[in-house]
């Protein structure tokens, strides 16, 4: 019998029809499923626990949790320890452990010229494999600009400064804290005061000096308050030359990193700053040929300054109480005076307590003078940039060439602020290879949205005043810290010595600071210096050159408790790191960023949990009772 065509096709309508139901519900049930798990505020993006890699799927970025507050102000709650991992924590006594500045390793070097001083890192087979920790009681630094005033001494266990320095007003202690008067051997009346004396010979304000460098820089009282005038200090000082100095300075949030005139170059590159300045720092500026003051020359900008204050000038009013007679100090100010003049500096003016003199805007007239000064000649054949283990010479770095004696050799800079946008000479000259005004620009561009990103997920980074010192561990133009510039926060930006390209003069030019680093070895800076370290593509930069953990040890050793770390790379990197850092007591998440959840390029988020030494008097008293 057959069956009807129209009951066929009714039936297969039916068919269809209970189908396309059927699937309807089942998306519905799903749909709202994963509605309700993307919805809830206490799934982080990874398990800190777990090593499973990260998929597109996982839930969005606004439902991290990481917890970025600090939670150790007064009163702390009670202290935890660190617990036991295949990283450990290192003995107590490397609570300030300055691995390339160490001071016992030191003693094995020439003390001629400090070069003891200088860096020496510790051979692959000496590196420590554990954990620097904090001192018992550390706290959560103060908040800039008190910090400016105020350090906690359990962060910086030191007195000996408030004695040495207690008629120079450096630091006194009080109570559980030390206080930063703002003064200075040669400034004791106040960095300000001293600050607006110098303003009175040399304009401060109209945004042309920008950069300085402080060499021996104390506590750095000068960098400090030259903030407050929009102009950024590098100050520096050897380690143990007075008791944690550098460190005094980091902890009260100024730029600042371990460093000395020896034999080699600073970590600079040439015409990086506006201003140098020595307030009685005892550097032989006369000696060895005039080699410091030809390295001073070497970074400072065409027409920057030099500043001296402390011996020998005035030495007719303050010679008694420097304990030298009138003869050596004369005779001192006379060997300056010979090398800045071989340098073609002139002497814009001397009044009471302070020098100052100016370097020539290009070199046109010192060509000619070679005739009279036969000495330093100028360097030949010299990359004036390299500053990385570089010897010091005694040749003259020349400046760009000019046509014309008012032309400003290597470019005229714009002031302060429009400098950090406008095209530094280096791009817009073609000076730095491959890079191009239209990449620069984008470049300031896209780090603007990164940084907008990153707080959109590190909500304490968007909080004015829960970060102050940070660290760029690949910088390239300085996008990051320009980002930045508007929050109260300063940025060391480093450039590393394998990178391809070098662009630490770019990011002078734009107004800001930085330093020349290989990331294989420790940083120039005492332990628990940054409250947040990013990390942009190092890790891709240093495969195969040297081991992850050894750079993942050296970011926690100078991270403070509490600190957050940016790690953008590969994921397949960005899980070895995780995998590394889960015995670290780091809590970590892996992001996607800010353009497409189908990059390889992730971003690492993690903060370092808190924890301290043990209480040395409880070990004490354990030790008591034992016996």
């Amino acid at each position: 019998m057959a069956i009807p065509t129209s009951f066929l096709t009714l039936k297969t309508k039916k068919a269809n029809l209970y189908r396309l139901t059927l699937t309807t519900i089942l998306c519905t049930v799903f749909y709202f499923i994963g509605f309700y798990q993307n919805s809830r505020g206490n799934i982080p993006l990874v398990n800190p626990s777990s090593s499973t890699s990260i998929f597109s799927c996982a839930p969005p970025i606004r439902n991290a949790t990481l917890d970025f507050l600090p939670h150790h102000y007064a009163p702390d709650p009670p202290l935890t320890w660190a617990r036991v991992s295949y990283l450990p924590p290192c003995d107590p006594k490397y609570s300030e452990y300055t691995p390339c500045e160490d001071v016992h390793r030191s003693l094995k070097f020439d003390r001629g010229r400090l070069i003891y001083r200088e860096r020496h890192c510790p051979e692959k087979n000496e590196l420590l494999r554990c954990r620097v920790p904090a001192p018992f009681g550390y706290r959560v630094p103060f908040r800039w600009p008190m910090s400016r005033e105020f350090a906690w001494y359990a962060n910086v266990p030191h007195k000996e400064l408030t004695v040495e320095k207690k008629n120079q007003n450096w630091v006194r202690f009080e109570g559980d804290r030390f206080r930063f008067p703002g003064g200075g051997t040669m400034f004791p009346r106040g960095a300000d005061a001293y600050i607006d004396d110098i303003g009175k010979l040399i304009n401060l304000k109209d945004g042309s000096i920008r950069t300085a460098i402080d060499t021996g820089c104390g506590v750095a009282s000068f960098g400090a308050y030259l903030l407050s005038r929009n102009i950024v200090t590098m100050s520096f000082a050897p380690r143990d030359t007075h008791e944690a100095q550098v460190q005094f300075a980091l902890e009260r949030g100024v730029p600042a990193l371990i460093g000395v005139f020896a034999s080699i170059r600073l970590p600079y590159p040439s015409r990086a700053f506006d201003m140098a300045h020595c307030s009685r720092c005892l550097i032989p500026w006369g000696r060895y040929d005039g080699q410091y003051l030809i390295e001073v020359d070497r970074v400072l900008r065409p027409g920057g300054y030099w500043v001296l204050s402390g011996p020998p000038v005035n030495w007719e009013k303050h010679w008694k109480g420097w304990s030298r007679s009138p003869e050596d100090l004369k005779a001192e100010e006379s060997s300056i005076e010979k090398v800045a003049k071989s340098l073609c500096w002139k002497k814009l003016m001397q009044k009471d307590d302070l020098s100052i003199w100016q370097k020539p805007t290009n070199h046109i007239h010192c060509i000619a003078k070679r005739k009279v000064y036969k000495q330093p000649l100028f360097c030949q054949s010299q990359d004036p940039d390299k500053a990385w283990y570089t010897k010091m010479e005694t040749c003259l770095t020349p400046l760009p060439e000019v046509s014309d004696i008012r032309e400003i050799a290597g470019g005229q800079l714009a002031k302060w602020p429009e400098r950090l946008t406008a095209i530094p000479p280096r791009i817009s000259s073609g000076s730095v290879n491959g890079i191009t005004p239209e990449i620069f620009t984008e470049n300031t561009e896209i780090w603007e949205k990164r940084v907008a990103h990153y707080k959109e997920v590190d909500h304490q980074l968007a909080e004015l005043g829960r970060y102050r010192n940070m660290l760029d561990m690949n910088a390239y133009l300085g996008g990051f810290a320009a980002a930045l510039v508007d929050d109260p926060v300063w940025v060391m930006n480093v450039v590393p010595v394998e990178a391809d390209v070098n662009t630490l003069g770019v990011i002078y030019e734009r107004g800001l600071i930085g330093t020349y680093q290989n990331w294989c070895e420790a940083m120039s800076t005492y332990p628990r210096t940054y409250d947040l370290i990013h990390a942009d593509s190092v890790f891709s930069l240093y495969k195969d050159r040297c081991e992850m953990e050894d750079i993942l040890l050296e970011m926690d050793r100078i991270l403070r408790p509490e600190g957050s770390v940016i790690i953008r790379d590969d994921v397949d990197i960005l899980l070895k790191v995780k995998s590394i850092v889960n015995g670290m007591q780091w809590d970590v998440i892996i992001a996607e960023n800010e353009r497409s959840a189908h990059a390889r390029e992730k971003v690492l988020f993690a903060v370092k949990q808190y924890w301290t030494a043990p209480d040395p008097n409880q070990n004490q008293q354990e030790s008591k009772t034992a016996s």
